[in-house]
């Protein structure tokens, strides 16, 4: 397991990952990439932890994503299966598991102060905090690399993973307002939604 942790994990995360991984009994399961998902935790029937984390993952989302899953598991089981998943149990663990992380033998420096100030308060995702988010995406390999929303030319074109079509307009408070170009129905997007850029330029109609 160890040598398996090696290559999805800083360093210094290692070990202590691995005695995390033995406490609670988890069965880890790294898989192919998911696009609505980092990692998820089951409990399955006959009473296996299971927690799967994307392989694609860079090697600090890895770390955030499955002490986030472990989270779940401890509190789940010290707080009964009642509680919100990402309620206030789940927070106050996350908090104390992450602890021992947030330090500068596990993240660069330029991390730390965005992860410190995620984690008075974490969310359910780290992609739900757009500055998170982004200062993490710096450490994705090139090929891995999508765009942000808020990257975007005014009026470009851009695709989901699930195909669909949209333009980008006007900031709208925190999100933007963009149209979808098959129905032309208005969504609104977080500026780190990951999009890929079909034209950076409007299309002209083709009439």
């Amino acid at each position: 397991m160890n040598n398996t942790l090696q290559k999805y994990l800083p360093d210094r995360a290692v070990e202590p990952c691995f005695e995390l991984i033995k406490t609670y009994s988890v069965h880890l399961k790294i898989v192919n990439h998911r696009v609505t998902r980092h990692g998820d935790y089951r409990r399955m029937p006959d009473g296996l932890h299971l927690i799967t984390v994307n392989a694609s993952l860079n090697k600090y989302r890895f770390l955030i994503t499955l002490v986030h899953e472990i989270a779940h598991l401890v509190a789940f089981e010290r707080y009964g299966r009642r509680i919100k998943p990402h309620g206030e149990e789940w927070k106050r663990t996350f908090q104390h598991l992450m602890v021992p992380f947030i330090r500068p033998e596990v993240f660069p420096t330029q991390l730390l102060p965005i992860i410190a100030s995620h984690f008075k308060n974490p969310k359910a995702s780290s992609s739900t905090d757009a500055r998170l988010s982004i200062a993490l995406k710096a450490f994705d390999a090139e090929e891995r690399k999508n765009s942000y929303v808020y990257e975007l030319p005014q009026g470009s074109i851009f695709r989901l993973y699930n195909g669909r079509l949209f333009k980008k307009g006007n900031k709208k408070i925190k999100r933007y307002e963009c149209v979808e170009l098959s129905t032309g129905r208005m969504y609104l997007f977080q500026p780190n939604a990951e999009v890929e850029l079909v034209h950076d330029k409007p299309m002209e109609p083709p009439f």
